[in-house]
Formats: structure tokens, C-alpha cells, sequence
């Protein structure tokens, strides 16, 4: 948890000493909102690992940019994964939702065909998770992250967006029962979008 918080920091910074002049020549040739749907991998951490397994996810996030470098998302993500410490380990939905500011850096790279731009988040919201075929209750929690990652512009009209997220969450256990533990885990995905950038 530490070391990917420290890396999130590091990316931060590195967003923060990028240099004011490119931001201000950046001018953008997009609306303010945007929309992106993304897939990747939910990994859970320390003790998280114990009670529910790594899966797959699937995350839509609209933006809306504020001014030039800042911008507010909304996301909601669905996780396939599974009660590793339940009978015959049932699978469980698990939706996150979530709202959060991102600061974007000017850009790396603004060639013809390629671009970078960096990025660094932080929100708040909710996890939910449902056994898929239980008759139990859903549990919900409170959630929090900070993210980084970065957007490739190819060719002016394609975007990939890689962006890796560390999530604190409360977890009450998946029946509801118990005291309430933070835990920890981490969503690294990766979407397309396109048009002019």
C-alpha cells in the first residue's frame, strides 16, 4: 500500500514541475465533457487478499474539464471476482462508484503522431458487494482513492488512457456482520477513446 502511494505521489510532483509555459500554449481541440470505458484487473491487498479474490472490471468514467489541466470525474466500476473464504468460493459483484478531481500535466510528447500527458487524482464514494446467486443482503462501504496514469495520443485521433488506482474501502465482512476494517486494494485499467484529442 505504502509503495504504490509513494508512486502516486512521485507522478504527482512530476505533474505539478511540468512546465507552466506547454500548459499554456495546450489549448484544447475537445468539448468539456468526456467519456471513456475502460477494463483491467481489481487487485486486492494484505488483508483484503484473504476475503475476496482478484478479478476482472470493467469502469465508465465521464469527465468534465473545468479549465485546462483540471478536471472532475464521475466512475462506476463492476468487478467479477469471487468469496475466497466462503463455501465453494461464490462469486460476488462488486460495484464501485465514486467521485474525484484529476489534475492533468501539459504534454510530454506533442508530436504529429504521438503525445503523452500525464495525470493524478483523488476521490471518494462507495463499494458495494453482492453474491451474484445468494438470497444475502449486499454490503456497502465507504471508499476513497488517489490514481495516476497517463493519456497516448496517437495520430490526433485515438487516446489510450492507462491509469492505475489505490483504493481504501471499509469492509464490514461480506455478510454485513462484524466490526468495521479498512482494507486495501488496487484497479489498474486501460481504455480507448476516440477523436480529436
Amino acid at each position: 500500500m505504502f509503495k504504490s502511494t509513494a508512486v502516486i505521489a512521485l507522478v504527482a510532483l512530476m505533474i505539478g514541475g511540468t512546465n507552466t509555459a506547454a500548459q499554456e500554449q495546450t489549448t484544447p481541440t475537445h468539448g468539456p465533457w468526456q467519456l471513456i470505458v475502460s477494463s483491467g484487473s481489481f487487485i486486492p491487498t494484505g488483508a483484503h487478499r484473504a476475503a475476496v479474490e482478484r478479478g476482472n472490471t470493467t469502469v465508465a468514467q465521464v469527465s468534465y474539464l473545468v479549465q485546462e489541466g483540471l478536471a472532475l470525474t464521475a466512475s462506476f466500476g463492476w468487478a467479477r471476482t469471487r468469496d475466497v473464504a466462503g463455501l465453494d468460493s461464490p462469486r460476488l459483484h462488486m460495484f464501485t462508484y465514486d467521485l474525484g478531481a484529476e489534475v492533468r500535466g501539459g504534454r510530454w510528447l506533442d508530436g504529429s503522431r504521438l503525445s503523452f500527458r500525464p495525470f493524478a487524482g483523488a476521490g471518494a464514494g462507495g463499494r458495494t458487494y453482492d453474491y451474484r446467486k445468494l438470497p444475502v443482503d449486499a454490503t456497502h462501504n465507504a471508499a476513497g482513492y488517489v490514481s495516476a496514469g497517463g493519456e497516448l495520443g496517437i495520430v490526433h485521433r485515438v487516446t489510450l488512457r492507462l491509469e492505475a488506482r489505490d483504493y481504501i474501502t471499509g469492509f464490514k465482512g461480506l455478510d454485513g456482520v462484524g466490526a468495521t476494517e479498512t482494507r486495501n486494494d488496487v484497479t489498474v485499467m486501460a481504455g480507448l477513446r476516440l477523436g480529436v484529442r
